[in-house]
């Protein structure tokens, strides 16, 4: 639990630079490395500075929230600490899983004084605490609320031409409402929104905001891949070519389920980009650097069709 925060070396930046927390989780930091990759890159292009909590802990997903929500939220509590004592208002997150099991512990932090209290007695013994001025916010809020729709676009220096991407957002960006209410869990519009600012056409489609099965994968393997194969004949049938996740579970579930899904839905071999890959790529960063060749699905063809990244690219 003991906790050294020490002050980030800081690249040479214009005073105007906005400054984040950021909490990249555990899945872009093994699993899926070219998503932490890119999304530094794409920083770097928006002219943001993302400042890792390096000190950090797990966010306790699933697996620890249902053993014991007390213990969950003091090490939340622990990662905010951390961005405070930085001087930093804002955790930025890049999984979805990490947004909502933060944001409700950072919710109950704030609402109950016992639960503040509870915590800040434990981080005490550490010489930390939390004064509660921290925001939980995914990078895809971020490049709505903080950059906007309109510069985003101003941005693109390698539009998408046209390239036909289904969105997923899954389950824990949207849900619940209560905690993660930024856009409508029925009718969210955000990615859509993203995808045709950078120059491609958003496919709308009953699957994007169904379960992706990944968090059942180990239990009912034979269900999570049907989900997945739905899922993706579905936007398959309506046109997509791709798709755009803002959570590395989703990505890990519909990039690697899809075969395994093609006896019953048959193939739909449509390569899944995590969201601040398609970001960077549009905004100019060579796509030979956003780690696409980890991907189960390539990209390669489709983004060479239409003129997005060289015959190498994956």
């Amino acid at each position: 639990m003991a906790m050294t925060i020490t002050a980030p070396k800081r690249r040479s930046k214009s005073a105007e630079t906005k400054r984040y927390g950021f909490f990249p989780g555990c899945v872009a930091k093994e699993s899926c490395t070219e998503l932490f990759n890119s999304t530094l890159l794409l920083a770097d292009k928006l002219g943001i500075e993302l400042i890792e909590l390096t000190a950090a802990s797990c966010c306790g997903a699933s697996v620890l929230n249902d053993v014991n929500r007390d213990v969950a939220r003091v090490l939340n509590a622990r990662t905010y600490a951390q961005a405070e004592a930085l001087g930093l208002d804002d955790v930025i997150t890049i999984c979805s899983t990490c947004t909502g099991h933060m944001r409700a512990a950072n919710k109950e932090l704030l609402e109950n004084e016992s639960q503040m209290e509870q915590a800040n007695s434990i981080l005490g013994k550490f010489g930390a605490s939390y004064k509660g001025s921290v925001s939980v916010r995914h990078l895809l809020w971020l490049l709505i609320d903080d950059i906007g729709l309109d510069r985003l676009k101003s941005m693109v220096v390698n539009p998408l031409n046209g390239l036909k991407v289904a969105p997923f957002y899954g389950c824990h960006i949207i849900r619940p409402e209560s905690v993660n209410g930024w856009e409508s869990s029925r009718n969210p519009h955000s990615l859509e929104d993203l995808i045709e600012a950078l120059g491609g056409e958003a496919i709308d489609y009953a699957g994007k905001t169904r379960c992706c099965g990944f968090h059942i994968q180990l239990e009912k393997d034979g269900v999570a891949t049907n989900m997945v194969g739905q899922n993706m004949r579905i936007a398959k049938d309506l046109g997509a070519e791709a798709v755009l996740t803002p959570c590395p579970l989703c990505h890990l579930a519909l990039d690697g389920y899809q075969a395994d899904s093609a006896a019953r839905w048959g193939r739909t071999d449509l390569p899944t980009f995590h969201l601040p890959q398609l970001v960077a790529l549009a905004l100019g960063v060579d796509a030979t650097q956003l780690g696409m060749k980890r991907h189960v699905i390539s990209p390669g063809p489709i983004l060479q069709a239409h003129d997005l990244a060289p015959m190498h690219v994956a």
